[in-house]
């Protein structure tokens, strides 16, 4: 569009000072030329008085046309031919002022349309001709030679003109074509904006989420674990504190102690799984791979750890998420699964990761299992809600005696 703004701009240039230029030209050869053409004293006083003329209708112009568009109007077909008209007469003075009549031949389509535009060229192509044949004409070989030349300047004007068409065809077409790319640019730089912007409002939605998710977590840890470590201490206390037998006391005082420990262990697990500390100095592969490695050591189940793919930098809430489906996975399969060996794959696949951990457990019922997840049983549906909070499913497989298989595809964010 600026393009196009910057020929109209030199188009109204030309039509402003272009026609003084031209004229001077004329003009100069003219007085250069005044006695080599014979020029009487009757044609040069004349010559003097177009010119003035000549001057007198460039300003008018000038002025009429400097804050309106170029266009055919009245005023410009006006101007043409008035110009057309006094070309013709000084060039009948002296066949160089035939310089002023060329304007003619620049950007008529500018000033008139339809017959007037072909009229305005055959006036300009006559007073060409008729100059280059030497005006007035005398006899039969001079009008001959007029009309030859005045058929080559319409051969050329018809040529010219035909060509300068297909151009201002392929400007035009070029010209709608940046602009509709312009506006499918524009409608797709709004619509990566706009996707930019929700995919930012579900990340801070799976966030706000991801904390309320949190919360009942810790609250059911806290009954279903540390509660009952407590309310099994306090009975335990009790009993010593009622029993005179000491080696009966020192019996519950010992269960009450491994309760004790074991409440303390279940607390610590609770508070890692709700703020992921691995992934504070480590990316999700490092993260992951501690995690199978510690689980390992701590089970003694055999564990494996495998990445996939091309490695990218994940969003934190991606990669908190896939961590935590991971642990929740691999407390799953230590609690239920009596597992020997446990895979865990970390797979970057163009614009998706996936996650799998696979194990040769005894497997379970899924339909059983579809039973106990509507009352919260083995912790498939925290995962599931995980997941699907970032725009990710999980799926599990699963059959008696032949282990369990739960993968979680989630979109690959990359971190900003």
């Amino acid at each position: 569009m600026t393009d196009l703004a910057g020929v109209e701009q030199r188009w109204a240039a030309y039509f402003r000072w272009g026609p003084y230029g031209m004229l001077a030209a004329g003009t100069l050869l003219s007085l250069a030329t005044a006695d080599v053409v014979g020029m009487s004293t009757a044609e040069r006083y004349t010559a003097v008085v177009l010119v003035g003329a000549a001057v007198v209708l460039q300003l008018a112009w000038g002025r009429w046309s400097r804050d309106r568009p170029l266009a055919p109007s009245v005023p410009g077909g006006c101007y043409y031919f008035a110009r057309a008209a006094l070309a013709f007469a000084l060039s009948w003075c002296n066949p160089f002022f035939a310089f002023y009549a060329a304007a003619g031949f620049v950007g008529p389509d500018r000033l008139l349309r339809g017959r007037a535009l072909h009229l305005g060229l055959l006036c300009t192509a006559v007073t060409i001709a008729g100059s280059q044949a030497g005006l007035p004409l005398h006899g039969p070989l001079d009008w001959a030679v007029f009309g030859g030349l005045l058929c080559v300047h319409i051969s050329l004007i018809v040529v010219f003109g035909r060509l300068a068409a297909r151009e201002e065809e392929r400007t035009r077409i070029q010209s709608a074509t940046i602009s509709e790319l312009e506006r499918t640019n524009a409608a797709l730089q709004q619509a990566l904006d706009e996707n930019a912007a929700l995919h930012a409002q579900l990340l801070v939605q799976a966030r706000e989420a991801g904390v309320a998710d949190e919360r009942r977590r810790l609250a059911a840890e806290i009954h279903d674990t540390i509660a009952q470590g407590l309310t099994g201490i306090i009975a335990q206390l009790q009993v010593v504190a009622n029993t005179p037998d000491p080696d009966l006391a020192r019996e519950h005082v010992a269960r009450a102690s491994d309760l004790a420990r074991h409440s303390l262990g279940e607390a610590r697990r609770s508070v890692h799984n709700l703020a992921p500390a691995a992934l504070t100095h480590d990316g999700l592969p490092e993260a992951l791979e501690k995690t199978v490695a510690e689980w390992a050591g701590r089970t003694g189940v055999q564990a494996r750890f495998t990445v996939t793919g091309t490695v990218e930098q994940l969003h934190d809430e991606v990669a908190a998420t896939l961590l935590r489906i991971a642990q929740e996975a691999l407390s799953n399969t230590a609690r239920h699964a009596h597992a020997a060996r446990v895979g865990v794959t970390l797979s970057f696949m163009g614009d998706e990761v996936s996650l799998d951990i696979r194990d040769d457990g005894r497997g379970f019922d899924r339909g059983a299992v579809r039973e106990r997840t509507s009352s919260g049983g083995f912790g498939l549906p925290g995962m599931c809600a995980r997941a699907e909070r970032i725009a990710g499913s999980l799926t599990v497989e699963s059959e008696p005696g032949h282990g369990t298989a739960v993968s979680a595809r989630v979109p690959l964010v990359r971190h900003d």
